[in-house]
């Protein structure tokens, strides 16, 4: 199998549709969350080469997330995810060390290109 990813996304069909175009380009899904909670407790667990996180998920807010993944490891891959809308929060994450985004809905070749080029592949 390729490179891992932490896929962390609130809906349930958006995890289902990222898992999907993933796996079709040979990476291996390690773990989904729901919530910021889980994404990390699953980030610390499964340590992904990659995480997907939505900017907008329960419990902990993603840009708070992506912040206490990258001080538990300054080398972590994450990359957003987030809604057309979500600009100040994109910009923010993008600001704080996240190494890209994608929006909502995805193009699966565009999702691809982004993780290649976050991955140096």
């Amino acid at each position: 199998m390729g490179k891992k990813i932490l896929i962390v996304d609130d809906a349930r069909m958006m995890r289902l549709m990222l898992r999907n175009i993933l796996e079709d380009a040979g990476y291996e899904v390690v773990g989904e969350a729901e919530t910021g909670t889980e994404a990390l407790i699953k980030f610390s667990l499964l340590k992904p080469d990659l995480t997907l996180l939505d900017i907008i998920i329960p419990e902990i807010e993603g840009n708070v997330v992506l912040g206490r993944v990258l001080k538990q490891n300054p080398d972590a891959k994450v990359l957003i995810i987030s809604a057309v809308g979500q600009r100040l929060l994109v910009d923010k994450a993008l600001k704080s060390g996240a190494a890209g985004y994608i929006v909502k809905p995805f193009n699966p070749e565009d999702v691809i290109s982004e993780i290649k080029r976050i991955l140096g592949e």
